[in-house]
């Protein structure tokens, strides 16, 4: 498949074939149809974050199912999914207590199973669980969520990051609470709407 590989900081990405393994276990191979560009891969870029190379960056993305692990259970050939890069793994004590986000035994292949993803025979590290500037996406299925065939996977992707983290900022960090005025700029737009839907008094878009 191609994918856009990361070399490191202040270094071009470049389009390359890599090698993507068969799904294991609990992973779900995932043909990527739109993957945003989140500020947080910049950083990485940018050089402000580091992360081991070569590896493929990208966690906000949507696609289509293309094959399943013998232990899937939720997902199954031609179901549309969202990815999400708070894969989790459903049985430590965070987990158990519904703080997903918190899990400290995040499922992975070990050393001795073979590597996601592959080029020029040698392993390339796997961007928050997803990698999603590539073709294909080999995930666990906790990451993913089902969607509606007919929900366009363009704005779909966006839910994966940045929809969710505005939202996470209206609720846990502004707290927005019922009847409350928000405004916002073009950029908070779609997260306003999330306060709209928590029947705020009244919204104010400033241009």
């Amino acid at each position: 498949m191609k994918a856009a590989v990361f070399h490191g900081p202040q270094k071009p990405l470049t389009i390359e074939n890599v090698e993507v393994a068969q799904p294991i276990e609990r992973e779900v191979l995932v043909r990527t149809v739109a993957s945003g560009v989140c500020h947080s891969d910049l950083h990485f870029v940018d050089g402000y974050y580091q992360f081991p190379t070569p590896a493929i960056l990208g966690h906000e993305a949507a696609g289509i199912v293309e094959a399943v692990g013998p232990h899937v259970t939720e997902f199954k050939p031609g179901d549309h999914v969202i990815a999400c890069l708070s894969v989790f793994c459903g049985h430590c004590s965070y987990c158990l207590t519904g703080r997903t986000h918190l899990c400290q035994s995040r499922p992975v292949r070990t050393p001795q199973q073979p590597p996601k993803l592959t080029w020029n025979g040698s392993p390339v590290n796997q961007f928050a669980n997803l990698s999603a500037y590539a073709e294909k996406m080999l995930v666990h299925e906790n990451g993913l969520v089902k969607v509606k065939n007919d929900m366009p996977l363009a704005q779909a992707a966006l839910i994966g990051c940045g929809v969710t983290t505005g939202v996470g900022a209206v609720l846990n960090t502004a707290r927005v609470d019922a009847g409350a005025t928000v405004a916002n700029d073009r950029v908070a737009r779609r997260d306003v709407a999330r306060a709209q839907h928590l029947h705020t008094g009244r919204v104010r878009h400033d241009r």
